[in-house]
């Protein structure tokens, strides 16, 4: 748990380092991402302590011992495989309850350090992003860091497009936590915006606008949090904070969504098309009746026909547009581009909503299923630890603890590979989920059998009696 707190410790560098927090802010901080590293540290725990233990027994001959007086390894196993068992269960309560619990935690109390006090979200000396903007101050004092000097912003347009830029000597920023807005007042400035016009000749005449100010109020609006010492539930959208329960909710909600989605966006797009239209469908019930007496007629119609159209084809040459006139070819060409371009500007758009979509909806697979993973790995990599401690017949951190730690990696990045194949559709997220769990449960049968069966961790006396056996026939011969 030490180790992976430091690890994490550099992934939230931004959100701790420079910004004035108490100790007693960053140490509730790091409490509340305990609960989350257990994914990490219970597997490795657990894989680690079997290979240690039992590794320890076999060393000093206390397994010899126990077979002596006919106690199978099965047996001497038993108490910790009902322990491990019992673990694993808890471990499942835990990733369905705590681990939810401790995430809206961390979401709330970082939110609430942006509300309570605004200015850790801004560093000295260079750009922070600040609710929507772009923010740079020189030196932040005074009480809570409110007072700025030489401030320098950038806010874009909806186009995501940097089009205002403010300076100012001082600024300062006014929250408190009954208000769910923050004040920046600045002093002594100048505003410049870009002038938004239809055509560049107006944006040569006008290429921006220029404003002096002795005092400028700007009230930036932060979304509706919950302090974090409140325990009423909350609708976050994060996978990660949210229950088996649900999650099983949100999943098929989501997936009812998405299919709509697609179904009204594809009945647009065939309606735009003029694609897929259904023929009409003709009475067959009066021709049933009068199909003999008309069969020579219909026949001979439909000879006729055809012959018209090989008659058109011909004149055509594979070319449509000659049926019109020459002035009118043009208009059809351009209307067609100008549909085609605006059908497939469409489904681009549409595309990367619905890739945003179905990977929300894949995350709430994998974190459903994760849940069970997790108690499940912990029994499985016991039965990988246990057998190998048994057979390579090592104790202490020597030689244990570099198997222990390589079985840990290989297992934990399988699980972050297939998870981030999951999240992006390319393998199943079930899959995903199980897939490190998977491949490490023949791997803990195998050792198993060899540990009950007293034999060694690979056998090599097959092979050379094998070669020995094939020399000693040529030599014959």
């Amino acid at each position: 748990m030490f180790i992976f707190i430091f690890q994490t410790i550099w992934l939230f560098i931004d959100d701790l380092a420079g910004k004035g927090l108490d100790i007693a802010i960053i140490g509730k901080f790091l409490f509340y991402l305990m609960p989350d590293l257990t994914e990490k540290v219970l597997p490795l725990t657990v894989l680690l302590s079997s290979i240690l233990t039992f590794g320890s027994i076999a060393e000093n001959y206390e397994f010899a011992a126990m077979k002596a007086s006919g106690i199978s390894l099965q047996r001497a196993m038993l108490s910790l495989i009902i322990f491990v068992t019992i673990l694993g269960g808890v471990t499942f309560f835990f990733a369905n309850n705590v681990i939810p619990l401790s995430q809206r935690k961390i979401y709330n109390l970082r939110r609430n350090i942006a509300k309570v006090k605004p200015a850790a979200v801004v560093s000295e000396g260079v750009f922070s992003d600040f609710e929507g903007m772009n923010i740079k101050v020189d030196e932040k004092y005074g009480d809570n860091d409110r007072f700025l000097r030489n401030v320098i912003i950038h806010t874009k347009s909806n186009n995501n497009i940097n089009t205002r830029v403010i300076k100012s000597e001082t600024g300062e920023l006014i929250s408190s936590e009954e208000s769910d807005l923050i004040q920046l007042v600045l002093h002594n400035g100048h505003l410049y915006e870009d002038v938004e016009t239809k055509s560049n000749d107006s944006k040569m005449k006008f290429p921006f606008a220029q404003a002096n100010f002795d005092t400028y109020t700007m009230n930036i609006e932060i979304p509706e949090i919950n302090n974090d010492e409140l325990e009423e539930e909350r609708d976050i959208s994060t996978d990660k904070m949210k229950n088996i329960s649900r999650l099983t909710k949100d999943i098929d909600s989501l997936k009812g969504d998405n299919y709509k989605i697609v179904r009204a966006f594809s009945k647009n797009i065939e309606s735009r098309i003029g694609m897929f239209v259904p023929l009409t469908v003709k009475n067959t019930d009066s021709t049933k009746t009068n199909v003999v007496s008309k069969k020579d007629s219909i026949i001979n119609e439909n000879a006729a026909k055809a012959k018209a159209n090989i008659a058109l084809q011909d004149s055509i040459k594979g070319n449509i547009l000659s049926i019109f006139p020459e002035w009118q070819q043009m208009q059809i060409i351009s209307s067609a581009k100008n549909a085609t371009s605006s059908i497939l500007g469409s489904v681009s758009g549409k595309k990367e909503e619905l890739q945003k979509r179905y990977k929300i909806y894949n995350m709430h697979i994998l974190s459903l299923h994760n849940k069970y993973a997790l108690a499940f790995s912990c029994i499985i990599l016991f039965f990988v630890g246990a057998p190998l401690g048994a057979i390579i017949r090592k104790g202490g951190l020597g030689l244990p603890m570099v198997i222990a730690i390589v079985l840990f990696l290989i297992y934990y990045f399988i699980g972050v590979f297939a998870s981030n194949y999951a999240k992006e559709g390319s393998i199943n997220p079930i899959l995903g989920a199980w897939l490190s769990t998977l491949i490490m449960l023949p791997l803990g049968v195998f050792l198993t059998k060899r540990a009950t069966e007293d034999k060694g961790l690979m056998s090599f006396g097959v092979i050379t009696d094998f070669f020995k056996n094939l020399f000693k026939k040529k030599d014959k011969s």
